[in-house]
């Protein structure tokens, strides 16, 4: 099993994915309405709401009475989507998220756009960094981040399906795209894009076409070969998939644009903590906010590349407790190569 990875692949938002999914699944149900912040067309709303502008309801620029509102059209047998930026589809919204959503069970569906790094020159403010260690927390509610557009597009779809809360966590900037319909997706299960026994990457968004890049250069590089897993859906987590990554690989590296802590990264240390602990390494925000920038140069700046990812598996083989080839082929290698 593994992905066919396009050498040059096309490029397109995340955000436009959301979009065609939310007008397919208006096409397919009636009862699908959509809520905008007065952000609509930045979210890609606007194709939902060309569409079926009767279904559609702009709230302003009110996050928190826009989720109440959803919360009662869902408990009225609406499935809504309430879509606008991330940064304060949850931080600004935690109370609603966690009593008139969560709490209730309500079946709606929150879009958080324009996450992480990369929406670049909105700069800290607008970065959200920390939405999964909020998320997570939050009971009954599935949290999903896809990797390119396509897999936003069947992700809304799939979420829009699933009954309870859900949110889908997604980007501005234009991205790689590199999976097909034809490539596996199920909520709560992740998928091995790439065959390897030597370490296990394991990604979420747009970290998992950064993790296949990082990939090749081992293989290239020092003939190890790595096996590289979207883990697109936090929550619930796919245990079995990570858990026998950790068993037939010895060591991990996580990458996300997020935080490291209580993120991608923590939620997998705490399966592999609980059933088969391995040395790991972690990719992401350290500790820090972003900055106004574009968005590439602040991945770059703040270590969330494939470079950052291929220089923390050097690092997690040489630390793991095997005297194999690939730890003494890395032995004496650089933990980072600056003219990569």
């Amino acid at each position: 099993m593994g992905l066919p990875i396009p050498s040059t692949p096309g490029m397109k938002a995340t955000r436009q994915g959301f979009g065609q999914g939310l007008l397919e699944l208006g096409e397919k149900y009636d009862n699908v309405v959509a809520l905008g912040a007065d952000v609509t067309g930045s979210v890609l709303t606007s194709v939902f709401q060309a569409k079926f502008p009767d279904r559609f309801f702009s709230i302003g620029i009110a996050e928190q009475n826009a989720t109440t509102v959803a919360a009662g059209l869902a408990l009225s047998g609406k499935i809504p989507f309430f879509a606008g930026y991330g940064a304060f589809t949850t931080m600004r919204n935690a109370d609603q998220l966690r009593i008139s959503v969560c709490y209730n069970e309500a079946n709606v569906k929150i879009a958080g756009s324009h996450s992480g790094v990369t929406v670049g020159p909105d700069g800290a403010t607008h970065q959200v960094l920390e939405d999964f260690a909020l998320l997570r927390a939050l009971p009954h509610l599935t949290l999903v981040v896809p990797c390119d557009y396509e897999e936003a597009r069947r992700a809304t779809i799939a979420i829009g399906e699933l009954h309870g809360p859900a949110y889908l966590r997604f980007s501005r900037d234009n991205s790689a795209m590199f999976t097909t319909p034809e490539t596996p997706f199920q909520l709560g299960r992740a998928e091995v894009l790439r065959e390897g026994n030597d370490v296990a990457l394991v990604a979420c968004g747009l970290l998992v076409w950064e993790a296949l890049q990082a990939a090749e250069k081992l293989a290239e590089k020092h003939g190890i070969q790595a096996r590289v897993i979207n883990c697109h859906t936090l929550k619930p987590i796919d245990v079995e998939t990570l858990t026998t990554a950790a068993e037939e690989c010895g060591a991990v590296v996580t990458a996300e644009e997020h935080q490291v802590h209580g993120g991608l990264g923590g939620a997998v240390a705490e399966v592999l903590a609980k059933n088969y602990p391995v040395p790991m390494e972690f990719v992401g925000m350290k500790d820090v906010f972003g900055g106004s920038g574009d968005g590439k140069d602040l991945m770059l700046r703040f270590g969330m590349t494939w470079r950052d990812i291929y220089a923390s598996a050097l690092h997690v083989i040489a630390r793991r407790d095997k005297p194999t080839k690939v730890r003494r082929a890395v032995k004496d290698v650089p933990v980072y190569n600056e003219n990569l």
